[in-house]
């Protein structure tokens, strides 16, 4: 308990479970999305992954990771259904 209060002074805070929830399923879609696009040879697909994979790491709001996380599945799905 000493470490949590430690980081706490600090300014730093451990995410809530539904924040690490949907980073990894969101992270799990974008690996899906990039092994796809990759065997499919599919560069945008590919791309979309990525996206996928690594903005967690910039969002910090859970709201703001699921809304992010919806609109760049929706985008996959959209760039998909085109081409």
């Amino acid at each position: 308990m000493e470490t949590l209060s430690a980081l706490q002074s600090l300014g730093l805070e451990l995410p809530s479970p539904a924040y690490i929830v949907g980073a990894i399923l969101f992270g799990l879609i974008g690996m899906a999305a990039y092994w796809h696009g990759k065997r499919a040879q599919q560069p945008r697909t590919r791309w979309w992954g990525v996206a996928l994979m690594f903005y967690p790491y910039v969002v910090s709001a859970t709201w703001l990771l699921y809304a992010v996380g919806v609109a760049l599945c929706l985008g996959m799905w959209w760039d998909r259904q085109r081409g």
